[in-house]
């Protein structure tokens, strides 16, 4: 497995809804540093399941022409039907006005569920079968919770001085 990171100044400012423009820029600039681009990406955030119904997986996507699922940590629009504790894979429609936008999804059993929506080139029902195969026995599934964990690491050593920001 391949890893990059990279360090650009902000040029957006932080606007709810417009995440994606505040984060592509770096995020092709990582990519770039890849030998071999992935066959397909998980975001830590909304595809379709956005107010605008383009969030950063669908925006990353289009702009890499590469199937893109969404995978969040939080609500950002819709509503969903009760969704019980147990059992794992447990799951419900999320809609916006009447509109199926996404799948809320309890990946372990007892935890808060996340939200998959597809992003580019990948169907909602796909979105959530890869995803279920991608999940270890965590409520995040382990593609975005090994690029949060190298996030967090590169970010300590950037502050320690042990990496450089190129």
């Amino acid at each position: 497995m391949e890893r990059s990171y990279a360090v650009l100044p902000l040029e957006f400012p932080y606007i709810p809804g417009l995440l994606s423009f505040r984060e592509i820029p770096v995020l092709l600039t990582a990519l770039a540093k890849l030998k071999q681009m992935p066959d397909l990406f998980y975001c830590d955030g909304q595809g379709y399941a956005h107010p605008r119904r383009f969030g950063i997986a669908s925006h990353l996507g289009v702009l890499l022409d590469r199937p893109t699922i969404g995978c969040a940590k939080r609500l950002l629009v819709g509503a969903h039907g009760p969704l019980g504790e147990r059992p794992r894979a447990a799951m419900v429609d999320e809609k916006a006005r009447g509109e199926r936008i996404g799948t809320v999804l309890r990946t372990r059993d007892e935890v808060r569920p996340i939200y998959i929506s597809q992003g580019h080139r990948v169907s909602l029902e796909s979105a959530v079968r890869l995803t279920l195969q991608v999940c270890d026995g965590y409520r995040i599934p382990r593609p975005t919770r090994d690029a949060e964990h190298f996030a967090s690491e590169t970010k300590g050593k950037l502050l320690s001085g042990q990496l450089s920001e190129k």
